[in-house]
């Protein structure tokens, strides 16, 4: 089943296409965005511009032939600017009867609510209090939720699109401009202050384009390489100060253009979002925000598929184990196999915690490559341990990670089998010395594992570990304890794929069933 999302945002439209997964999310398939800029003026934006809405329709128009393509219902919410346009029914008319598309126009308490549902499938803060901001361009909207629960939110006429039209327009910086918005935006929020405050919330999280956009520039600024995804990269105050610094040293649109990590589309309205998020960070007490890379539409998909089969959104409370799951399930010809060897990696790692020395954290990337390592199948049998790597880093189902444990998850699977993590492979030598250390020693823990399953139907039911100075003793435990099951095989097994164990921990190993 599939299903399409649009959402139609003041600066932009946006549509993703999803494939319905079985556990109760999604697979996003196809994304569009198009600049559209349908809501324009730094006052209350009451009227769309004919010019607008000719855009607007002919961008509707094609993402409904997308979706159509696909063979996809497609929902379409729209947001302030044709919340707030008196001739908003014109726009409205025209989409039904020239694009053939019922557009339904959300108030800023509802985008909120569904802004915080496509952020829970992102970013792993289910379980902690949470505050939200969104950043569009006619609006702002601050929800402070836990679970799915939206415990208060509030919408502002905040937006980057709304506050260039006043204080910069055609993109330039006249003088007193930033003092004029920044003592604005402070004002607007500061009615909001003791309500969030008391709220006490633990983490804070950022969507939309403005935010991901501040956080490209701030890693660029840093003198870091640009990543493969920025889901879940941390924004300090201190790092937005200095985005801030730079993009107000350049007066006009063309000189922001040359700033590193900055799309060229979004240099006009870039200094009014990046001050909206410093007035959020400092009424709020923000110290830091991290990125979500979904947002409004994936809350809609969300949103859809609960109103139509009626299910609970239970698994939001782990994202970062369900996408993984998922990655297995469809790439990975055995997933009850590499289940099982991740649980008797995950035994390994909790037994030999004082040899290793690893924060509880690196137990989640053994979980995960242990789970994944197999997905290289997808491609050949033949290399597919170089396979599996390349298709972690390279999905997109993977969300709840950021870019460097994705990294790590991947080098721990493809070192599940074969050659030990060397300097002289390229993907390795980049890591940092930590980083490789901890690649190496989860991927010893896995060797064993997948030893320990070498006939791949769960004889080994579970292990035990003791020490007696440098020498470890790693005994089996046969499934239902039986004593007549077979267990040479993955004695052998194991015992084959110890060495990287022992050159990482200092030790020797013995493996013994019983």
């Amino acid at each position: 089943m599939l299903l399409a999302a649009a959402d139609l945002g003041t600066n932009s439209f946006h549509l993703v296409i999803a494939r319905v997964a079985s556990e109760g999310g999604f697979e996003i398939i196809t994304r569009e965005r198009e600049k559209v800029r349908l809501g324009h003026g730094g006052g209350d934006m009451k009227e769309l511009a004919d010019d607008a809405i000719d855009r607007g329709i002919a961008t509707l128009a094609r993402m409904r032939r997308l979706a159509e393509s696909a063979g996809a219902p497609m929902r379409a919410v729209a947001t302030s600017a044709v919340r707030e346009a008196h001739n908003a029914s014109v726009f409205l008319d025209r989409a039904r009867d020239e694009a053939g598309v019922d557009i339904e126009v959300i108030s800023g308490f509802e985008e909120a609510r569904l802004i915080h549902l496509g952020v829970l499938q992102a970013v792993p803060v289910y379980d902690q209090r949470h505050l939200l901001c969104d950043i569009g361009g006619g609006s702002t909207e601050i929800l402070v939720g836990q679970g799915v629960e939206t415990i208060t939110a509030r919408s502002f006429k905040l937006g980057a699109v709304r506050l260039t039209d006043r204080f910069f327009p055609s993109g330039t910086i006249p003088d007193g401009a930033v003092d004029e918005c920044r003592a604005y935006v402070r004002s607007t929020l500061a009615v909001y202050e003791r309500e969030v405050a008391r709220k006490k919330f633990r983490v804070a999280v950022g969507s939309s384009g403005t935010f991901e956009a501040l956080v490209k520039v701030a890693h660029a600024l840093g003198g870091h390489p640009e990543l493969r995804t920025y889901n879940c990269q941390k924004l300090t105050r201190s790092a937005l100060q200095k985005v801030i610094d730079k993009l107000v040293s350049c007066s006009t649109s063309d000189d922001r253009r040359k700033i590193a990590g900055l799309e060229t589309e979004r240099a006009d309205i870039i200094v009014a979002g990046a001050l909206i998020l410093e007035g959020v960070y400092d009424t709020f007490g923000v110290r830091s925000m991290t990125f979500s890379e979904y947002a409004l539409r994936e809350g809609v998909l969300l949103d859809t598929l609960s109103r139509m089969n009626g299910t609970t959104m239970h698994h939001l409370r782990d994202v970062t184990r369900r996408s993984v799951r998922h990655l297995a399930d469809v790439c990975d010809p055995e997933p009850e196999h590499s289940r099982h060897v991740a649980m008797l990696a995950l035994q390994l790692f909790d037994a030999t915690r004082r040899l290793h020395g690893l924060e509880p954290v690196c137990r989640e990337y053994l979980e995960a490559g242990a789970l994944l390592a197999n997905v290289g199948l997808i491609i050949s049998h033949d290399r597919h341990h170089l396979h599996s790597y390349y298709v972690i880093r390279n999905s997109e189902h993977l969300v709840g990670f950021t870019d460097h444990e994705i990294e790590i998850i991947s080098q721990v699977a493809r070192y599940h089998r074969k050659s030990a993590p060397k300097k002289s492979h390229a993907d390795f030598a980049r890591l940092i010395e930590p980083d490789q250390q901890l690649v190496r020693k989860l991927a010893a823990i896995l060797r064993i594992a997948i030893g320990l399953d070498r006939s791949h139907d769960g004889r080994v039911a579970g292990l035990t570990v003791s020490r007696r100075d440098k020498h470890v003793t790693i005994s089996l435990a046969s499934a239902a304890g039986d004593a007549a099951v077979d267990l040479s095989l993955e004695l052998y097994a194991a015992a084959e794929r110890r060495q990287l164990f022992e050159n990482v921990t200092d030790t020797q190993v013995v493996l013994v069933a019983g």
